[in-house]
């Protein structure tokens, strides 16, 4: 149970310190980046336990919480992901998401995400597994076939009504009339302050009341069964990736050390190092758009 204590704890702390107390530090003398030596792991594993972060996404263009974009008009955009900010002005927050969400909307799923649904479809016949445990919120992992999709942080294309809590798949573009052309992240624009009873309300019968955007919230816990089901991935898998992530967000930051305690290999595909490079067996470092694809391809001992 050691997922669901931690994720207990208010995910406002998820970004704080990055050490793990948890399983033996490997060597990073003896750190691989070695493919050939990666793809004879990846040819005897039968559980594949895939890890992806906002990297991932990032390949398809869509912004993440951090670096240039760490703001979205004059705040920070963790300052509106939140339950607080929700409740104090649904508008704003509204407005935020409704950005992000007209961007996936209008991206389409990089090689990443195409290599590892073709790898969890090819590997499915020959009786192996592969399963995505993914941070992000979009939708690209399903739009490129992936079927096997944990996502711990929720979805940006669902909705959930705060009064009922229904939870909604949602994919229209503008989410409500009201948001039709707003939510431009420049520092100049003014909040469009849309009366409350115009924003996006729930379509269950006598319901109305109010959605909000079905992720996890800074601050909020996240979904107990989602957890168990990412524990006992982890606890099967006999080979891990961990894709186009900072390893500082937990829960999720300390799912590869974890995995790595056990002996399994762990694989870090990202464009640098990361706090948690030194506890993994390999590392490819690059844009994992690059890297991924040839990491996942057939191996020549594959028969069908």
């Amino acid at each position: 149970m050691l997922l669901h204590n931690r994720a207990a704890i208010s995910l406002g702390l998820r970004m704080c310190s990055s050490h793990v107390t948890t399983g033996p530090v490997i060597d990073t003398g003896r750190l691989s980046s070695d493919m050939s030596e990666f793809r004879k792991a990846f040819s005897k594993a039968k559980h594949i336990a895939i890890i992806t972060g906002a990297g991932v996404s990032a390949e398809c263009g869509v912004p993440t919480f951090r670096g240039e974009h760490e703001r979205w008009r004059k705040w920070q955009s963790q300052d509106l992901a939140t339950p607080e900010a929700f409740s104090r002005n649904p508008s704003r927050v509204w407005e935020f998401y409704h950005y992000r969400r007209e961007l996936v909307l209008n991206k389409k799923p990089s090689a990443v995400h195409l290599a590892i649904a073709e790898c969890e479809a090819r590997l499915k016949k020959q009786g192996r597994s592969v399963v995505v445990i993914t941070q992000c919120i979009d939708d690209f992992h399903r739009q490129a076939g992936s079927k096997h999709v944990l996502k711990i942080h929720g979805s940006l294309l669902e909705t959930r009504c705060v009064s009922c809590g229904q939870v909604t798949v949602n994919k229209r573009s503008p989410i409500c009339a009201a948001l039709k052309g707003k939510g431009a992240p420049g520092p100049d624009v003014p909040d469009a302050l849309i009366p409350v009873d115009k924003l996006p309300r729930c379509d269950e019968r006598d319901c109305h009341g109010l959605l909000r955007p079905n992720v996890v919230f800074f601050g909020e816990t996240m979904d107990s069964h989602i957890l168990t089901k990412v524990e006992k991935e982890m606890e099967i898998c006999d080979l891990c990736l961990v894709v186009g992530t900072s390893s500082i967000v937990y829960p999720a930051a300390m799912f590869g050390p974890r995995i790595a305690s056990r002996g399994v290999p762990v694989a870090e595909f990202n464009t640098s190092t990361t706090p948690k490079t030194e506890h993994f067996t390999y590392h490819f470092q690059g844009p994992c758009g690059t890297t991924l694809p040839q990491a996942l391809a057939q191996h020549e001992s594959e028969c069908f």
